[in-house]
């Protein structure tokens, strides 16, 4: 089995660290391979960010070598995914979508804990774009972003769980910790929170090589069909023949 992990910033050092959690969840017969964004925010933590996002996801997989199984859109509110969902042939998974799945399945009311103060009215664009404004009850934020947590993580821990607390406090039965600067910090502080933790990188690529494993192809018809051939000017040569029908 062979998964693409995109992180469609321009930190590879994210990159790294996403692989590095995910690698500790999967066998050694999944191979993960990883690609960064070659234009872009650093970290996406805006409205101006997440909409480069999307094109430098697109870019990504277009210029990724060799074939795969399944893509993980490894960034918490999972920019350009349904694009991806329909230029390519195997399923994916975005973060943020997948963390919501595993949370819906333990427990009735989801909170979310994440970096970056943006994100707060972005997420709850996203949730109740994907159907779940209904089942979150709490999406807190914290001040310093993803990247900052992700140099630093020992000295987030207690600020990220008194969120997770007071997001159990606001109703909550699980919480998501979103974002890939917070990936692999869930072991550290279940013993702080009440409520089942998701982490969500290992959400993301346990669902991903469920879907591969299921075998279920690609959509013929609908709004996820194949993209119809068309013409572009400006992008790279790889994306270009992907949108051409190449």
């Amino acid at each position: 089995m062979r998964l693409l992990l995109i992180n469609p910033n321009t930190t590879q050092a994210m990159t790294d660290k996403v692989l590095a959690v995910a690698r500790a969840g999967v066998s050694n017969e999944v191979e993960l391979v990883g690609a960064t964004g070659r234009f872009g925010a650093a970290y996406v933590a805006s409205r101006a960010a997440y909409a480069i996002a999307g094109h430098a996801a697109l870019d990504a997989w277009a210029n990724a070598s060799g074939e795969f199984d399944a893509v993980v859109l490894a960034c918490f509110g999972d920019p350009g995914l349904d694009a991806l969902r329909e230029i390519c042939p195997v399923p994916v998974v975005g973060m943020a979508d997948a963390s919501l799945m595993v949370a819906a399945q333990l427990g009735a009311r989801i909170g979310i804990v994440t970096g970056g103060e943006r994100w707060g009215p972005m997420l709850r664009e996203f949730v109740a774009a994907r159907g779940f404004a209904d089942r979150v009850a709490s999406i807190r934020t914290v001040a310093p972003t993803g990247a900052d947590i992700a140099r630093d993580p020992d000295g987030s821990l207690a600020l990220l769980a008194q969120s997770c607390v007071t997001a159990v406090e606001e109703g909550a039965d699980v919480v998501i910790l979103g974002g890939a600067g917070l990936a692999g910090l869930a072991d550290r502080m279940r013993d702080r929170v009440p409520v089942p933790l998701v982490d969500g990188v290992i959400a993301a690529v346990g669902q991903a090589l469920t879907l591969a494993g299921l075998g279920v192809g690609k959509a013929s018809r609908g709004s996820l069909a194949q993209t119809p051939a068309v013409e572009s000017v400006g992008l790279s040569a790889p994306l270009a023949r992907r949108l051409g029908g190449h």
